[in-house]
């Protein structure tokens, strides 16, 4: 595992530096579906099970198991939407949100977190607040 660890950060260092002539990050994931992000900010950090993708859009994670493969292009290709507060990728904002939001902050379960879709509150941090703007979104609306 420490091997495939050294093995990715040499890549990502390696990539990071090609990625002056490129525009976009493109990522296949095992499905084969890709999903591209801007490197204009571009920042990759990984832990054992996910990849966190930060540029000047926002932030993004995928899950490491299901990234088959990660290439810089000029093809913007298609840029994944994010539904504010989908915190679990579910394609509605419920409370099942809340409580996967509650688990990422817990150290629980954070392999099908959408970071961009749980940062309710817009100020570049999951924190608590996060949490407070989801319930006050899902309160709102059943108005």
């Amino acid at each position: 595992m420490k091997k495939t660890i050294i093995t990715m950060l040499i890549a990502l260092v390696a990539m990071v530096a090609s990625a002056e002539t490129y525009n976009y990050l493109k990522f296949t994931k095992t499905d084969n579906s890709t999903v591209t992000y801007s490197v204009e900010g571009l920042k990759l950090t990984y832990d054992n099970i996910n990849v966190t993708i930060t540029n000047a859009e926002g932030t993004a994670t995928l899950p490491l198991a299901q990234v088959l493969n990660m290439e810089f292009t000029n093809d913007p290709g298609t840029t994944p939407s994010v539904l504010i507060g989908d915190v679990n990728r579910d394609g509605e904002v419920t409370i099942g949100d809340v409580t996967a939001l509650a688990d990422y902050m817990l150290g629980e379960n954070a392999v099908d977190i959408d970071l961009a879709a749980a940062d309710v509150n817009s100020d570049n941090d999951i924190t608590i607040g996060d949490v407070t703007a989801l319930i006050d979104m899902l309160l709102n609306s059943n108005k």
